[in-house]
């Protein structure tokens, strides 16, 4: 992590910082002083909040050292936090909660939408056992469901035959007369 740290010796107190600290106090005092206070407000954040509240982070970095940059004389006017990087550890443990996060939610959609197709076969399957209901009813109640079914099946096949007007069409008349009850297509074989 570096920060900026803007800084200036107290106007009150100059005799002091140079007889105790000398011309060049900021480099005396003020490096181990930063790194110090960083390293204790760093250790008071997991690696996700020091990203999220990054803002809080300053301001504990900044009050810190203003506390303990004033037994020295030294007023600190503004700190901001410049860089913030992690170890190759961090990122690639990072990268990988983000990859197990999505194939978790991939398969999460894909439970969801397997229930769907489950529920979809259900109620298909649910119809197709009504239909094959109604109509054995049908046929038990009025045997002539039997022949409307075949004069439907014979009215589809002469509106094909007329709608196409190509070639010659052969009829089995084995398929013919054993009509499915629960198909309305005829088997047709088409000779060109």
């Amino acid at each position: 992590m570096a920060v900026r740290v803007l800084y200036q010796p107290n106007p009150e107190a100059l005799h002091t910082i140079y007889r105790n600290l000398g011309v060049n106090y900021p480099e005396t005092v003020l490096p181990s002083l930063i790194n110090e206070i960083i390293k204790a407000v760093i250790a008071q954040f997991n690696a996700s909040d020091l990203l999220t509240r990054r803002p809080e982070v300053s301001l504990r970095i900044a009050q810190q050292l203003q506390e303990r940059a004033a037994r020295f004389n030294i007023i600190i006017s503004d700190v901001s936090i410049t860089q913030m990087s992690f170890g190759k550890e961090y990122t690639n443990a990072v990268e990988a909660k983000q990859i197990a996060q999505q194939m978790a939610e991939r398969a999460k959609f894909h439970v969801e939408q397997a229930i769907q197709e489950k529920r979809g076969a259900i109620v298909l399957a649910e119809g197709e056992a009504e239909a094959a209901r109604l109509i054995g009813q049908a046929v038990r109640e009025n045997p002539a469901f039997v022949e409307l079914r075949k004069l439907e099946a014979a009215k589809a096949i002469a509106k094909r035959l007329g709608s196409d007007g190509k070639g010659m069409y052969y009829l089995d008349s084995d398929n013919l007369m054993s009509v499915s009850y629960t198909h309305l297509t005829l088997p047709t074989k088409r000779i060109v």
